[in-house]
């Protein structure tokens, strides 16, 4: 094949994938522009007894709007940006809260507690079913005798994810000033502070953190760096999949020996071995198809159970934002990722789509921008 032919070849399918992402970001983009969903909710009203059945697609998500009784938008400025003309669909909120309800008890279900297991307890992995481990005398120890959200309830919560777009943002103050903060893999917060905020209520920590971003705790002083993020959490509950996949035994046991050793200030959540699959059940019941729901969606999903109001940052799958600027996968690190690789077991374009719809109709907020421009919007 001449040479000339393959650069030309070259050239027009990296402009094909340029396009392409400049397309997804594109439909991102229009998020705020379609607010008709009062005007539709009006025209669809539910048929007397018939059973109401959510149909979520991942696109528009207009079947769901099918069967939410018509509402009175909010026009308070904790629920509405004048900047881009959001408002809280409190009546859809609570309609997808009953939904998941049929699925999973989040309350429940984040967490295995006392009395469920005890030491010497053999659990098969939930993705390795014929690999199994042992439950630990540290491990039943940590195990909480109530649920750590029991009768909990917020107004806002903010969940944030790890995107690079969170970089410069300035979204700090506006995340901490939620009711309640959910973070993924014990993401590093002092130091981003402004962009990122510093206030956790709650942070998930998969086990390949501990090798990943400690280095397999291999010298005292990972060690210290280890428990000086833990210590900052300051009395925050500590979620770990400690169940889901062998190969992690080793480093989730070495977390629990420190944190009783040093008599860290957190409080342990292990979530149960039916949450991902109720939660993948649900998505994919409403037509969302996910191979396997990523933390940011599980978090979201579990979230609507204990609050009204919930706002996502740091949720961004692609490599470029909406300026054509580079996004780094994580804003803390330099870790590489192919978003769409069919060997990921998610499916984050897909999901960001869907919770862009949910935005577009006010079921939950989703920052992708700065904040600084928002705040002055709410302060005048």
């Amino acid at each position: 094949m001449p040479l000339m032919f393959r650069s030309l070849l070259f050239g027009f399918v990296t402009l094909l994938v340029v396009l392409l992402i400049i397309g997804d970001v594109a439909e991102v983009e229009k998020e705020a522009a379609n607010i008709e969903h009062s005007k539709k909710m009006n025209s669809h009203r539910l048929k007397p007894h018939r059973k109401a059945e959510v149909q979520l697609d991942p696109t528009a998500v207009t079947g769901m709007i099918k069967h939410v009784a018509p509402h009175r938008p909010c026009c308070s400025n904790s629920s509405k940006h004048s900047s881009n003309r959001w408002t809280f669909n409190k009546t859809l909120s609570s309609f997808i809260r009953k939904n998941i309800l049929r699925f999973l008890d989040p309350e429940r279900d984040i967490s295995i507690l006392k009395g469920m297991l005890k030491p010497g307890d053999i659990i098969h992995y939930l993705f390795d079913r014929h690999s199994t481990t042992n439950i630990s005398e540290n491990l039943y120890r940590l195990l909480p005798t109530a649920s750590p959200m029991k009768n909990q309830h917020h107004r806002k919560c903010a969940i944030v994810g790890n995107s690079g777009i969170l970089l410069n943002s300035s979204c700090g103050p506006e995340i901490d000033s939620h009711d309640f903060v959910i973070r993924c893999n014990l993401a590093p917060v002092e130091e981003y502070s402004q962009d990122v905020g510093w206030r956790t209520n709650l942070v998930t920590m998969n086990p390949s953190v501990v090798q990943r971003a400690f280095q397999d705790l291999v010298t005292e002083e990972w060690k210290e760096r280890f428990l000086q993020r833990l210590r900052n959490l300051s009395g925050s509950v500590l979620w770990i999949p400690a169940f889901m996949a062998k190969r992690g035994e080793d480093r989730v046991e070495w977390v629990l020996r420190l944190i009783l050793l040093h008599t860290v200030d957190v409080r342990m959540a292990f979530p149960s071995l039916r949450l991902l699959h109720a939660v993948r059940g649900y998505w994919l019941t409403n037509n969302v198809h996910i191979k396997r729901p990523t933390t940011g969606l599980l978090m979201y999903t579990m979230a609507t159970r204990f609050c009204e109001e919930i706002h996502l940052y740091g949720f961004w799958p692609f490599p470029l934002d909406p300026k054509g600027k580079t996004v780094k996968y994580h804003y803390y690190d330099t870790l590489k990722y192919e978003y769409t690789s069919s060997s990921s077991p998610h499916t984050m374009p897909l999901e960001f789509r869907t919770l862009s719809s949910l935005h577009r109709q006010g079921a939950l907020r989703l920052h992708t921008g700065t904040c600084d421009l928002e705040q002055k919007d709410l302060q005048n």
